[in-house]
């Protein structure tokens, strides 16, 4: 099983417009961040994990066509506004695409994206919708799902399972509950939203981060959706070994 992270940055992705870099070295190409979104795949199955708008980039420098499923952890624009370019995985399928998100996330989406998801005249639905349900499997990879914190809404706490393997998918909370802290136990891999340095109100800092990594002791962990405070180098010489900064592109196999 293989994760790849198609985006690692946070809303406003890096460099933000103006071209403001903040404290990331714009001669690094591994701090130009779009926006969140993950790609796990197995020999025969592939799911994406949000749609963000930056999703059409993403899926042509990943070499993706199709995927077997999308699952969404939230509805917040930055990891849902890239799902009308998901017409053209629609196109290459030649049926709709499969997807998958907790009931109120489904209801939002399928209320602003209705258009994709119930077609209208001389359109077909290029979506479908299902409730992401608690366990499911998905081609030859199992997926849990837990509820997290985030702000006043919840996300999606995702793990996905194949072959005796464990990968944690973990953005966009502010809380460490029970149910997740079993989610994230066991991991050969895990991808945490760690927005920057300084405490933020809906999403983790890096301190908190490496407090959870230090007691769910994943045997790696790659950081993302952050902002341009969180400079690639800087965080190379900063994290204890075995917790990397993600960045677009970046591919780990587990």
């Amino acid at each position: 099983m293989k994760i790849r992270i198609l985006g690692s940055g946070t809303s406003s992705g890096v460099p933000r417009i103006g071209n403001d870099w903040g404290n990331c070295d714009p001669h690094e190409p591994k701090n130009r961040r779009t926006r969140a979104s993950m790609l796990v795949s197995s020999a025969t199955t592939r799911i994406l994990i949000d749609t963000s708008p930056d999703m059409r980039e993403q899926l042509l420098s990943a070499r993706v066509e199709t995927v077997d499923a999308v699952i969404w952890t939230h509805d917040h624009a930055d990891h849902c506004h890239g799902l009308d370019d998901l017409r053209q995985v629609f196109h290459a399928l030649g049926h709709p695409v499969r997807g998958l998100a907790r009931s109120a996330t489904a209801e939002r989406l399928t209320d602003r994206f209705s258009y994709a998801f119930s077609g209208r005249p001389g359109y077909r639905p290029t979506v479908s919708m299902e409730t992401l349900p608690d366990t499911l499997t998905i081609g030859d990879i199992t997926i849990r799902a837990v509820d997290q914190p985030h702000g006043n809404i919840l996300s999606s706490g995702l793990r996905f399972e194949h072959g005796g393997n464990r990968i944690g998918y973990a953005t966009d909370f502010n809380e460490m509950t029970p149910d997740m802290e079993r989610l994230y136990q066991g991991l050969d891999i895990w991808i945490v939203d760690a927005l920057r340095r300084k405490p933020h109100p809906t999403h983790p800092h890096l301190a908190q981060v490496l407090e959870w990594v230090k007691r769910f002791k994943p045997n790696r962990t790659a950081l993302m959706h952050m902002d341009n405070s969180m400079d690639y180098a800087a965080l190379i010489h900063e994290l204890p070994r075995g917790v990397v900064p993600g960045y677009d592109g970046l591919e780990i196999t587990a």
